[in-house]
């Protein structure tokens, strides 16, 4: 009888050949032995654990098929924020954005590596010591969700890196999707069952990532390709990442991660050229679904030269596949009506099926979009689908058009509460008037009231804003300040704690700021940085409500169409009966000291925010800076006057310290803030 070292020895083994195994099957489509061999292995590793369950660890290949039932996924917040790419749609734009490049480089050489863009669902993976211990899904790029129990299920990512020499921590980033074979394989066992079919193999794919069950994930064929990193913390200079994209998948594939086989390295646009059209070519073939291709600058430094515009890199772009149409009926034109009034064409289509999903509905934008195209109600039209995008109606076919068919011509007043909807300035879009009390707008102006950046009412979510409404219980914003524990406590999933504590967050929101009140009141184009301008040059609500449109320009980036907007809001008598039920019922925030703006103590002040803080979130952190007259970049440059660093601040910070601009702690702001 072995001892429980040896056993133990035995199994650290046993990993090892079945990693090996699984790497070559699953990764490499190699595989080296038969499958009742590779059975025969796993069962001896299964027997041992079931008499020895202390000899299980999460890198056991016995640990594949899923752990418990989960209530909910757990946010996560990445470390460094998963970027989406720019679109390009014709070969003009991807030699424009080589020619950027080219100047961004100061025409220094450089070469791009392509690669398909899969249609799956983006995911980071992050190791520590060599273990995989979380997978996030992208989310919005700064927060998503944790599905480490059902990414683990999946036999192409290792659960313990391959190999010697990883980092420390290393974040893995990639596409998870679901071959064709698969999807196919899925569809039919869904019709067998008597369940609904999947649209395509992304919805599949997503479907299976968000299961609480990861045994049923753990039963979908699911796959990942990987195609960058990162965070990385390194422990020894041997361990140094690869300086070039193409040599970083290499690198990635020698610690057992699948990647693209069609990855190529190019060095112009002639080739970039043929890449895509040689992939568009072979669609059909692959055994995934692809949408695009994506080309990246090779050279790391060359892409921080590069450097990023908003949510995406300049250094790589998406170059997308032509869309899918097809031809149906357009049976109807409904007008929806958004939060802040918008009113919006929608094309009701007779059902097709296009770019994998069944279509009812297109999207008609406006007006002026509605005459340029000339399309009129029953006419025969062309619809389009490029992956996630919103249908649209490209055009009609005037051969088959109806004899009788007249021009369509949006409705001049709301149809939901029969206010006017005027159209100001020639705007793309007609608006509904009816501000605060139209049904339509009530929903969603309640949420926007509500919301974090707005009145801050924590645990007034969406559904139960829904249910408060539906139940009429809430007709305007101010009904909110009316509800108590009965009214709560009657709605659904709602205890008496939770009833309390809303009642709670609801009474803590009446102490607030002018500028986040002027923002919870959906004014059409007042954003938060508006409403802060407009709170700190006139002081009071009454100046603001009582402004015409020409004083409230002299706001700075205030101009026509925002003054027309305020001066109208104000000036609607529902609107004004609405706020002086919130004043009534409490509302109320600190006066306002009157300072002139080059009096502030940060006037004219270029401030950048780097790394994590603790004490404040970074949308009020810039808010408080603002406030005292600084203006808040997202980049570092020689007029930076000021860097303030949170933990784990990157390259903003290095770039600071090239610079010898001034940088300060999280501590120094917050006495900053306090002294001022």
């Amino acid at each position: 009888m072995p001892s429980v070292a040896e056993l133990s020895q035995h199994v650290k083994v046993l990993h090892e050949i079945l990693n090996y195994h699984n790497h070559r099957y699953y990764v490499l489509d190699d595989p080296e032995i038969p499958d009742n061999e590779y059975d025969k292995l796993f069962r001896q590793l299964e027997d041992i654990e079931k008499d020895y369950p202390e000899l299980i660890t999460l890198d056991s290949p016995t640990q594949r098929v899923g752990g418990k039932v989960l209530d909910n996924f757990e946010q996560v917040t990445h470390q460094m924020p998963m970027l989406s790419l720019s679109n390009a749609f014709s070969s003009e734009e991807i030699e424009e954005f080589l020619q950027r490049i080219d100047d961004l480089l100061e025409h220094n050489e450089f070469a791009i590596v392509a690669e398909p863009k899969l249609d799956g669902l983006a995911i980071s993976l992050r190791y520590e010591n060599g273990l995989l211990v979380q997978a996030a899904t992208r989310g919005d790029g700064q927060t998503g969700e944790n599905v480490t129990q059902n990414v683990r299920t999946i036999q192409s990512i290792p659960l313990r890196l391959r190999g010697l020499n990883y980092p420390k921590i290393l974040e893995v980033r990639g596409e998870v999707f679901m071959p064709k074979k698969g999807f196919t394989k899925l569809n039919e066992l869904q019709i067998n069952k008597g369940d609904k079919a999947f649209a395509n193999p992304r919805n599949a794919a997503a479907g299976c990532l968000r299961q609480l069950d990861s045994k049923i994930a753990a039963s979908r064929p699911l796959d990942m390709f990987c195609y960058s990193i990162g965070v990385v913390e390194q422990t020894h200079p041997d361990e140094a990442i690869k300086d070039s994209h193409r040599q970083i998948l290499k690198q990635l594939q020698s610690w057992g991660f699948a990647v693209s086989p069609e990855v190529k390295r190019l060095s112009s646009w002639q080739e970039s050229i043929e890449y895509y059209d040689s992939i568009l070519a072979r669609r059909s073939e692959l055994p995934y679904e692809i949408d695009g291709v994506v080309y990246k600058v090779d050279n790391i430094a060359q892409q921080g030269k590069a450097g990023f515009i908003s949510r995406a890199p300049r250094w790589a772009i998406a170059h997308k596949f032509p869309a899918e149409e097809v031809m149906t009926r357009l049976l109807n034109i409904d007008v929806q009506v958004g939060r802040t009034g918008a009113l919006t064409p929608v094309a009701r289509l007779e059902p097709v099926f296009v770019a994998g999903v069944t279509v009812t509905n297109a999207t008609l934008h406006n007006q002026d979009e509605i005459d340029r195209k000339d399309v009129r109600i029953a006419d025969m039209v062309i619809v389009r689908r490029a992956g996630d995008v919103i249908p649209e109606v490209v055009k009609p076919v005037l051969s088959e058009r109806p004899e009788q068919s007249i021009p369509y011509s949006m409705p001049d007043h709301c149809p939901i509460c029969d206010s006017l909807a005027e159209r100001i300035n020639d705007e793309a879009k007609s608006r509904c008037t009816g501000g605060l009390y139209c049904p339509a707008q009530r929903k969603e102006a309640i949420k926007h009231f509500a919301s974090r950046k707005a009145m801050d009412i924590d645990g007034l979510g969406d559904k139960l804003v829904e249910q408060l409404v539906d139940t009429e219980l809430i007709h305007d914003i101010s009904d909110l300040f009316h509800l108590n524990d009965i009214h709560l406590v009657s709605m659904e999933r709602m205890g008496d704690k939770s009833a309390e504590n809303l009642i709670k967050a609801i009474e803590k929101s009446k102490k607030t700021t002018l500028a986040r009140f002027l923002y919870s009141l959906g004014i059409r184009e007042v954003g938060e940085a508006t409403a802060l301008s407009l709170a700190n040059y006139f002081k009071t609500l009454d100046l603001i409500k009582t402004s015409q449109s020409e004083v409230v320009q002299e706001v700075p980036d205030v101009g026509p169409v925002v003054g027309h907007n305020i001066e109208t809001f104000f000036s609607q008598p529902h609107n004004e009966e609405v706020i002086n039920k919130l004043i009534a019922s409490g509302i109320h925030w600190p006066e306002i000291i009157a300072k002139e703006s080059n009096e502030l103590p940060l006037a004219g002040k270029v401030i950048v925010l780097t790394g994590s803080l603790s004490l404040l979130n970074r949308n009020e952190a810039k808010a408080r800076l603002i406030e005292l007259g600084a203006k808040v970049s997202g980049s570092v440059s020689k007029k930076t006057d000021l860097v303030i660093a949170g933990e784990k601040a990157g390259s903003k910070l290095k770039k600071a310290e090239e610079f010898n601009i001034e940088i300060m702690d999280e501590a120094g702001m917050m006495a900053l803030f306090e002294s001022n």
